[in-house]
């Protein structure tokens, strides 16, 4: 009698389950100059017609996710990321005023300068960078989906070198510096941090020097020893700022 119940109930379920599935692109851009910017839309229909939301749209029958959050980004954007990590399902009932839709969100980080020639299309009637500290008002729970990426980017690049890839193949110690205390959005102990980070053995310093800024004798340059990361990891290697 209970296995015909269960059997009934889930079917009787699946009849009347209205649920859309869609997926959300946050993508942080960095530059030594701007800090860290979140890429937007601004809405082309209702609901929120004009709001800035983060792009992204509903998956088709045909997509995975990964395929559908990548063309979501692409033509609202006209920007192509070969890589998101996913970070979270949304799904309160309430979330979008037209009907029950469960967002999956992806993240990335970018070099912003390298997509400065945005190109909405689709539903969106714009694309920007926006400084995450002067962020305007989002549509649906797009605030918060942002503040949850926020978190799970500094607790990752505190435990993952991420932040390499947003420098210049050869950097002043300084950049690396100035990119973790944006990042973090707090100061950092100058000493320490650079004692730390070489203490992993995965920075090259080179017989180059810096372009002088005025201000004191530059010091080398440095770049990352991603061979050597790899190979420290599979052996057993901890990264932690």
């Amino acid at each position: 009698m209970f296995v015909s119940f269960k059997i009934y109930y889930l079917y009787h379920v699946k009849r009347t389950q209205n649920i859309e599935v869609a997926v959300d692109a946050i993508v942080f851009g960095y530059s030594k100059e701007e800090g860290v910017s979140i890429l937007l839309i601004k809405r082309k229909y209702d609901p929120f017609k004009g709001s800035w939301a983060i792009p992204g749209g509903f998956v088709l029958d045909h997509e995975s996710l990964e395929e559908a959050v990548e063309r979501e980004l692409q033509e609202e954007t006209g920007v192509k990321i070969s890589y998101l990590e996913q970070l979270y399902t949304f799904g309160k009932p309430d979330r979008d005023p037209r009907t029950r839709i469960l967002s999956i969100a992806y993240f990335g980080l970018v070099k912003s300068n390298q997509f400065e020639k945005l190109k909405a299309t689709t539903d969106a009637e714009d694309a920007a960078w926006f400084n995450f500290k002067r962020l305007p008002k989002l549509a649906f729970d797009h605030k918060m989906i942002l503040n949850v990426a926020i978190e799970r980017l500094r607790g990752k690049i505190i435990y993952q070198p991420i932040g390499f890839e947003l420098l210049d193949k050869k950097f002043p110690f300084s950049d690396l510096e100035h990119l973790y205390s944006t990042l973090l959005d707090r100061p950092i102990d100058r000493r320490n941090f650079k004692k730390k980070v070489m203490s992993f053995g995965i920075l090259d310093e080179l017989d180059e020097k810096a372009k002088s800024n005025g201000a004191g004798r530059p010091g080398n340059l440095f770049q990352f020893n991603k061979t050597t990361y790899n190979r420290l990891l599979k052996n057993g290697m901890h990264f932690e700022i």
